[in-house]
């Protein structure tokens, strides 16, 4: 048996002890969770109703850590990953669980956060998805470490247990078959360099319409619901091009449902939402905290004529000062990043009063957090429907719908 690390914390299983536990659940992260006598143990690569055997690598102040060894009792739903280095590769959590299965438990997610963390209860529609469940993405970014001289120098994804170690990823199964005819290429003309890089860097294989670009800075162009967007290939654009297109209706028909005249598209980026629903509505307005953003949203509204469109820079403290209508006219679709949406930002948008809102979230934690927040401030849930941009994966995309109430006489 290895020894322990020196700070390893011994109560209460010993370092790399064997226990064996059923899984009773799947947390957010993607891991099973069981408990021996009482207390919580999370394993990896486990699914709901298995027994497993697991080995003990970290004892934490209410819950340890075990690798899985061995699954004693095997659930129905699990299934053989499709790629050989999954439970090495920490890119997918899934790969082991049916498609169905996973559907499922993301959707059941969603609910369990809406009413843990915001105090909702609202039915969850099915998760829509394309049904392409492996080559599906679109950019893919592969790190490699400072290299070693006379060592093979990987390029892939970090270990599952490490954030320091690379796996070498020679095939990605969920990126698109373009990307993975480039990434060996691009893998060994980085091992050619002599000299080698000086330390550990990260690549970048972006597929859009005029092919896979590795230049973190250029402007590429793609095509979302006969929307042309030109957008910076190493910045954020969603990378499903199967699924986007049915969040982008979606978000089309939840905001075209009641008939407003204006739309505000706040985090608005390149002008995703905006050009696409431009169309439905007498004037839209983006609003983007990045100038540089805000000005290829500009340049896509002349590539796309969509002559109702205008883009602005906002400011934290006035996000806003340039919408010149009222709410009661106004429907707002915000997409915020990780971290959800400001309290600042929250706050503006209250005060605005738009009439409808259309929240589409990458985290449905920090989503359920605004939630609570807009259906304290005079908001109800009209519509929760999620997306899966990401199978085999733990990630979720979400999309609610909240309505102004009406004020009370």
């Amino acid at each position: 048996m290895r020894a322990a690390p020196k700070k390893f914390n011994p109560v209460p299983f010993s370092y790399h002890q064997e226990i064996e536990l059923d899984i009773t659940a799947l947390t957010n992260l993607g891991l099973g969770l069981g408990r021996v006598d009482g207390w919580v143990v999370m394993v990896p690569y486990c699914l709901p109703g298995e027994r497993v055997r697991a080995r003990v690598w970290r004892n934490h102040a209410n819950h340890s850590q075990a690798d899985l060894v061995e699954v004693l009792k095997k659930s129905p739903q699990r299934v053989e990953a499709q790629c050989p280095l999954f439970g090495e590769c920490g890119g997918c959590q899934y790969q082991h669980l049916s498609y169905e299965g996973q559907l499922a438990f993301k959707r059941a997610q969603i609910a369990e956060l809406l009413e843990r963390i915001g105090g909702i209860e609202a039915p969850v529609g099915e998760v829509v998805h394309s049904g392409h469940t492996y080559g599906y993405r679109a950019k893919l970014t592969p790190h490699w470490p400072q290299p070693r001289a006379g060592e093979f120098l990987p390029v892939g994804f970090l270990h599952v247990n490490s954030r320091t170690r690379v796996v070498d990823v020679p095939y990605c199964p969920i990126a698109t078959d373009a990307i993975n005819t480039v990434l060996p290429k691009a893998a060994a003309r980085l091992r050619s360099f002599n000299p080698p890089p000086k330390r550990g860097g990260t690549l970048l294989l972006r597929e859009s319409d005029e092919g896979v670009c590795t230049d973190f800075k250029a402007v590429i162009t793609s095509t979302v619901c006969g929307v042309r967007y030109r957008h910076i290939a190493g910045e954020f654009f969603q990378n499903n091009p199967f699924v986007l297109p049915l969040l982008v209706e979606h978000v089309k028909k939840q905001a075209g449902a009641i008939s407003a005249r204006f739309l505000v598209d706040a985090y608005c980026g390149v002008g995703l939402f905006a050009l696409a629903l431009a169309d439905g509505f007498e004037k839209t307005v983006g609003v983007e905290i990045n100038a540089a953003a805000v000005e290829l949203a500009r340049q896509n509204a002349q590539l796309n004529d969509k002559k109702n469109c205008a883009f602005v820079v906002g400011q934290a403290q006035a996000i806003f000062s340039e919408i010149d209508f009222a709410g009661q006219n106004t429907v707002i679709i915000i997409d915020p990043p990780r971290a959800g949406a400001t309290p600042e930002f929250l706050q503006q948008l209250v005060a605005l009063k738009p009439r409808r809102i259309v929240y589409v979230a990458c985290d449905p934690a920090t989503q359920a957090r605004d939630a609570k927040i807009l259906c304290e401030s005079g908001y109800s849930v009209a519509d929760v429907t999620p997306f899966d941009l990401f199978p085999q994966t733990r990630h979720i995309e979400n999309v609610i719908t909240f309505d102004a109430r009406p004020v009370s006489g």
